[in-house]
């Protein structure tokens, strides 16, 4: 039996993502299942924990995964247009949990503190920026 045609139906009910999820926590699954819960069900004959894979396969993992489109979603075999957009939905609700910042003003004191200020935002752009900080 590949993994294209392991189903969640065919899993024990313990066992499943979205069970699992609920008894142990989101930490306690694979990024293929947290994936898989995303995109929420396969296509025929292809089950959601393998198009999972397939996205994992195709981004190398996690890196590449956070940069990727629309198209590059939708040229993976069984990622059609509504499935990118959830994922990248997901990604950038992501992103933005992970810059959010409390509070509205950021207090610049030292050339330290400018650069912690636009790090994160500018942590992953794939060409060179100039930022100025003006008070």
């Amino acid at each position: 039996m590949t993994i294209d045609t392991i189903f969640i139906r065919d899993v024990p009910k313990d066992d499943r993502p979205r069970e699992r999820l609920i008894q142990a926590g989101p930490q306690a699954l694979s990024n293929q299942e947290l994936i898989a819960i995303l995109i929420g069900s396969g296509t025929k004959g292809t089950s959601a924990l393998s198009l999972a894979t397939r996205i994992l396969v195709h981004f190398e993992g996690l890196s590449l995964l956070k940069d990727a489109s629309i198209a590059e979603f939708t040229s993976i075999k069984g990622i059609g247009e509504a499935k990118a957009v959830q994922l990248l939905a997901a990604i950038e609700l992501g992103k933005r949990l992970h810059t959010f910042k409390v509070g509205d003003r950021y207090t610049v004191r030292s050339p330290e503190d400018g650069a912690n200020f636009l790090m994160e935002e500018m942590r992953n752009l794939k060409q060179e920026h100039f930022c100025g900080l003006i008070s």
